[in-house]
């Protein structure tokens, strides 16, 4: 299976260091979950990775590939989802789709994938926070990168979307990688291969609820 390899990860602004010597690996068939308190530095990392965030120290290798920074996005080979969505806001949903996938199976397993027609005719701007994180999951999932690094996918969304972006994840994970960051711990845990908590700029490998609990990013009465 492909192997996203991101080693030497520093970054610091001014005297404050944010993320110290991190290393992290990602395989295609595994999802990865990373914890940590906010301004612990979980989206910077995704940004430093990506490249639209600069590093002041990073190496980057698929397989045996090394990737400079500058190449990470021309390559195509890791695609990223932020925070802020990334649509139109004026465009209907039906409109949008085919910009991406103009035609043929591609675009057919957009529009019929779980609950698009539902909601095919309305706008980018007037969908609900699930239709809308589930709609950038199913076209930045469909697009042709072998890893995926998602930044808040459960972030405030209705139930019935946590759970069809939860099977959306791991039919991806079948020949992707993914890594994601999210407060919405159990949502998370529920479908990661491997976790991680950032705690003092070091990340720290963790194995359930009760190591996020150790290293206090729980408290021990959540």
């Amino acid at each position: 299976m492909d192997l996203l390899k991101v080693t030497e990860i520093n970054k610091s602004y001014g005297k404050k260091i944010i993320l110290k010597n991190i290393n992290l690996e990602c395989r295609v068939g595994e999802i990865t979950g990373i914890f940590g308190r906010n301004g612990t530095g979980k989206s910077t990392l995704l940004k430093l990775i990506f490249g639209t965030v600069k590093a002041d120290s990073i190496l980057t290798k698929i397989n045996s590939e090394s990737i400079s920074q500058k190449a990470i996005i021309p390559s195509k080979r890791i695609g990223y989802l932020p925070q802020d969505t990334f649509l139109p806001k004026e465009r209907k949903v039906r409109e949008i789709i085919p910009f991406f996938f103009p035609k043929g199976d591609d675009q057919d397993k957009i529009f019929y994938s779980p609950q698009v027609s539902s909601f095919e005719k309305i706008k980018i701007g007037k969908l609900s926070l699930g239709q809308l994180r589930y709609l950038e999951l199913l076209i930045i999932g469909n697009l042709n990168h072998q890893f995926l690094m998602l930044d808040e996918p459960f972030s405030m969304i209705e139930p019935i979307y946590k759970d069809v972006i939860k099977g959306l994840l791991l039919e991806l994970k079948k020949t992707k990688g993914i890594i994601l960051t999210d407060h919405y711990y159990n949502d998370v845990l529920e479908i990661t291969d491997k976790n991680f908590v950032i705690k003092d700029s070091e990340m720290i490998k963790i194995i359930d609820k009760n190591d996020l609990v150790k290293y206090e990013y729980l408290s021990s009465n959540e």
